[in-house]
């Protein structure tokens, strides 16, 4: 089964990284993969988004015209992506930027105060790491293990306390959506 998933924000949020980790983290555990990125010329304050593809079969298209899954931190994206997802779809929502709830009401809204959370940590820069967190911990699409194990592998040859902060934000999503989904 092909699972699609959109990541999108401004440009200097760490979307792209946000993908690009996913994918890494599940061709580590095994699975077919596909990492689409998509970027405005200036980069850090404009537009981003990526598509991440996962199967357990061979991917025929990574464009992700219906995605599963979107992941959205800021206002414009939410409103540019809810209309392409599929019904039933969950969309995952950093409520620290975005306001308001997508207009869709078929597909699940989850928010997530991820640059409170981020700036709680301590280090602001730590927000898409919170995100992926949540979203795994949310969605079940690779395992916490595998995250960490993809994480390791895309800061390879980085200082060890680079690491370890990203490590610490990704707990800190997936704490988070478990405390608020009642699973500890």
């Amino acid at each position: 089964m092909i699972t699609k998933t959109i990541f999108a924000g401004s440009g200097g949020q760490g979307v792209l990284m946000m993908g690009y980790l996913l994918a890494v983290s599940a061709m580590k555990a095994g699975m077919q993969v596909t990492y689409l990125p998509s970027y405005g010329a200036e980069v850090r304050g404009g537009t981003a988004n990526c598509t991440v593809a996962i199967s357990d079969e061979e991917i025929a298209s990574p464009v992700a015209s219906s995605p599963d899954y979107t992941v959205v931190l800021n206002q414009p994206s939410m409103m540019k992506f809810q209309d392409q997802m599929k019904k039933g779809g969950v969309m995952l929502i950093n409520s620290s930027l975005v306001n308001g709830d997508p207009t869709r009401k078929d597909i699940e809204a989850v928010k997530l105060p991820a640059s409170k959370l981020a700036a709680d940590l301590g280090n602001e820069r730590t927000l898409n790491m919170i995100v992926v967190g949540a979203f795994v911990a949310k969605t079940r699409i690779i395992s916490a293990e595998s995250l960490t194990e993809g994480l390791k592998e895309v800061f390879k040859g980085k200082k060890q306390g680079i690491i370890d902060l990203n490590q610490k934000g990704l707990n800190v999503g997936a704490d988070y959506i478990l405390k608020t989904e009642n699973k500890i």
